[in-house]
């Protein structure tokens, strides 16, 4: 097995890591404070190449792969949690689905504005009473004169006010009492269609998560991504990529927390000596680099297993699963190294525990991993 990264891989490291220092680390207690979207990040991003980095480029993209994805994400998310779950919804919620079962006209119509920045990528999958249960999609869909009626709600949706279209599922029959859930895409500016952005959070402040109202939204019938009645299954599948992208964000702000305190640690004086010197907080600070390492090569994993178009779900999962977890119990052990000033907002090790939180709920909570997990292994 050979865990080197390819030079290319190298170089988006390097790169990333390099503006996120430079770009997105400064500005980030104050971006969250103020709830302010990250947008000329991303729009340097956009100039970068970066916004469509795993994508055809025959559609803007820039034909790198999913490893390199995780890398960006990572990257960012060590800097920013709210960046890096912007990009990593961008990417594997809103162009991914396009990507995977668009035809040609739908990706170069949608797909293209999502590589190029003109538009960031969503996707309209949780409604206020199916989230875990997402076969309990309540959104329809009503095939009437060659055009697509659509009323529902959806909710918790990521990127959607910067988002000039975005794929949701809704249910365009029932049959037996089962339903036919499909995907369709859906341009936000149209007759009927509401994005509304008033959640209170507890974390990732800065990132764009909204409300959808659709009331009698009309869209052609060409606008069906994929086939009639496979949603689901394309839903399904569009999960498995962005749990590794959760995966990433992850391994991002669990390594962002653990460099802190690491630096702390070095510093700050206590008994006379550095508290780095003292067993408890060595103790602490290995178990920390050993999970995040852990981490890492999971997402790495499963994320190399896509690329080589071979069976990832069950490693999407676990990858998901254990970096969400890890990165909970790394941030709130940074916090605790910090003491007191773990506790301050300018120590940024705060925002990162309230960041953390949302990574074992969103894609899947870990509870839903483990059920995903135990199916595959043949519970």
């Amino acid at each position: 097995m050979n865990f080197d990264l390819t030079s290319e891989q190298e170089m988006i490291k390097r790169t990333m890591r390099e503006f996120a220092d430079e770009e997105v680390a400064p500005s980030a207690v104050e971006r969250d404070r103020n709830k302010q979207f990250p947008l000329a990040i991303f729009k340097k991003l956009a100039e970068m190449g970066i916004m469509g980095l795993p994508f055809p480029e025959d559609y803007g993209g820039g034909g790198a792969d999913t490893v390199s994805f995780a890398i960006v994400t990572e990257e960012l998310s060590r800097a920013c949690g709210s960046t890096g779950i912007t990009y990593s919804a961008h990417i594997s919620l809103g162009g991914a689905p396009i990507n995977l079962f668009g035809s040609k006209e739908q990706k170069i119509k949608y797909l293209t504005p999502i590589c190029t920045g003109e538009s960031f990528g969503a996707f309209g999958l949780t409604e206020p009473n199916a989230g875990s249960d997402a076969g309990e999609t309540r959104t329809s869909a009503k095939e009437e004169n060659g055009e697509f009626i659509i009323n529902g709600n959806k909710c918790f949706i990521t990127n959607a006010s910067f988002a000039n279209h975005l794929a949701l599922t809704a249910v365009t029959d029932i049959r037996d009492g089962k339903k036919e859930i499909s995907a369709i895409i859906v341009p936000t500016n149209v007759k009927g269609f509401t994005v509304i952005d008033n959640y209170e959070k507890m974390g990732l402040n800065s990132s764009n998560t909204t409300e959808l109202v659709l009331e009698d939204v009309r869209v052609p019938v060409d606008h069906l991504l994929g086939k009639r009645g496979e949603g689901f299954k394309q839903f399904l599948m569009t999960l498995d990529g962005g749990r590794i992208g959760i995966g990433a964000m992850a391994v991002g702000i669990a390594q962002g927390a653990y460099d802190k305190a690491l630096h702390y640690a070095k510093e700050r004086k206590q008994f006379g000596k550095s508290i780095s010197s003292f067993q408890a907080i060595q103790f602490k600070l290995a178990d920390m680099a050993m999970k995040i390492e852990l981490a890492r090569n999971m997402v790495y994993k499963a994320a190399w297993l896509k690329d080589k178009g071979k069976p990832f779900s069950k490693e999407a999962a676990i990858c998901k699963l254990y970096a969400s977890e890890i990165c909970m119990e790394v941030t709130n052990q940074a916090v605790q190294i910090h003491g007191g000033y773990g506790y301050m907002r300018e120590y940024h090790v705060e925002r990162m525990m309230r960041d953390a939180k949302l990574l074992e709920i969103g894609e899947g909570t870990s509870e839903v991993q483990r059920m995903v997990i135990a199916r595959i292994i043949g519970c």
